[in-house]
Formats: structure tokens, C-alpha cells, sequence
């Protein structure tokens, strides 16, 4: 679902039932993440997008860039903070599913010289605290 500029799309409630306030306070979260990245120049490709090994929060463009955005809500900085919370198992999980998102919507990448081959992409991680976006960490960690 490609957006146009200055539109985040609404998050479509979960057929899982009612959610609870921490699941509320997550989508907001994301949602303002999606605004931001709008108001930065992005444009959102998708959201909330689920795979065995993990869930990718919001995949956005950046000129020719896709970016990987996991955005991270915390209340406090107690146990290190929102930017912290995003460890090195949590950067395989994330790893794992956008090359499944990659694959699904690419194709399998192809080898030098063949077919359409994967664009340049990046992980961020965008940090909300209780007053709104805290921290957008560009390329917070590579894929190798």
C-alpha cells in the first residue's frame, strides 16, 4: 500500500478482538512514526507486516532507499531506553523478515547481471517516548 505524501495510512484494527491499551499506545506510536517519516520527505509502503520470523512495523521509501523502520515506544530510559531495546537478537528477526518481504515483492535476488535486482535498503529504528518522536536513528544497523 503506497501512500501519498502527507497521508500516513490508518493502521485497520486487528480481527483478534479488542485491543489492549498497550496495543493502543504501540499503533499510536506508529502512527506518528509514519507521520514523521511523511513529514521528512518518505513516503510509507506498508505497515504492521507479519512473518514467522518477525514483524517489519513500517517499510517507507526514501528517494530510491527502502527503509526497514522498527519503531520503539518506552516510557521510561530505566533499562536503557527505547534505542537500546533494539538488540542484536531483535536485528536478526528483522533482518530475516524484510529479506522475506524483499523476496515477495523483488523476487528472489538475482545474480550480477540477471533480472531486476534488489533495491538499496536500510534499517532504522524511530524512538517514542510520551511527548511524541525522541530519536530517528538512520541505518542503525546494516544487514552483514
Amino acid at each position: 500500500m503506497t501512500t501519498r505524501r502527507g497521508v500516513a495510512p490508518p493502521l485497520t484494527p486487528s480481527a483478534a478482538g479488542p485491543r489492549t491499551p498497550k496495543q493502543r499506545a504501540g499503533e499510536r506510536a506508529e502512527q506518528a512514526a509514519c507521520e514523521y517519516l511523511i513529514a521528512q520527505g518518505c513516503s510509507i509502503v506498508a505497515r504492521n507486516q507479519r512473518f514467522r520470523e518477525g514483524e517489519i512495523d513500517v517499510i517507507a521509501r526514501d528517494g530510491d532507499c527502502v527503509v526497514f523502520v522498527e519503531v520503539r515506544l518506552r516510557s521510561s530510559a530505566r533499562f536503557g531506553g527505547a534505542a537500546a531495546s533494539v538488540d542484536a537478537f531483535k536485528q536478526r528477526r528483522l533482518i530475516r523478515a524484510a529479506q522475506h518481504w524483499l523476496q515477495r515483492t523483488y523476487g528472489d535476488q538475482p545474480q550480477r547481471g540477471r533480472g531486476r535486482a534488489w533495491p538499496a535498503c536500510r534499517f532504522d529504528v524511530i524512538t517514542v517516548d510520551a511527548g511524541g518522536i525522541s530519536g530517528w536513528i538512520r541505518d542503525a544497523f546494516g544487514a552483514g
